[in-house]
């Protein structure tokens, strides 16, 4: 079994038990994986309206006068999200100085690398699992991912 997949039921293990933290050491390989730990800073932008359509913004998280209005339903309920496959380390290139796999505007298949993700000390390459139109990339480079965040948004391709 690959560390990818070791992850992924570590993660199946942590819901079905209802586990928040959960650390694991066999030999050389050490994990250790934790949820709903809360943040230590408030985000960037915290409590401002335009932030309402980015993906993984709660309303919750709003100042006590801001309206709670809905956005009003847009071209992105289209869009397909690319997130991550466990936790790790985002890098928009295969190396340092490299040019990144893909930019917004970049078309993209099911096969096409949008970028690595760093777990464990291996490189992971993600593909894009669909064919469109790279509109949205969502992480920095070298910005730590969780488990299912939305990493880049696609427009399908017709047809």
């Amino acid at each position: 079994m690959d560390a990818v997949e070791r992850v992924r039921k570590l993660i199946e293990i942590m819901a079905a038990h209802d586990l928040a933290e959960l650390e694991v050491e066999e030999g050389d390989l050490r994990v250790k994986i934790r949820k709903n730990i809360p943040p230590q800073f408030p985000p960037v932008g915290f409590g401002l309206p335009h932030l309402q359509h980015v993906p993984g913004y709660h309303p919750a998280l709003q100042s006590p006068g801001e309206a709670t209005e809905e956005a009003p339903p847009s071209k992105e309920e289209n869009l397909i999200e690319i997130t991550s496959p466990m936790v790790g380390t985002f890098y928009r290139a295969p190396n340092p100085g490299a040019d990144p796999y893909v930019s917004i505007g970049s078309e993209v298949s099911q096969d096409s690398v949008v970028c690595i993700i760093e777990a464990m000390k291996v490189m992971n390459e993600i593909k894009a699992e669909a064919a469109g139109v790279i509109v949205e990339i969502l992480v920095q480079d070298t910005e730590p991912v969780e488990y299912g965040q939305v990493l880049f948004l696609v427009e399908p391709a017709e047809g």
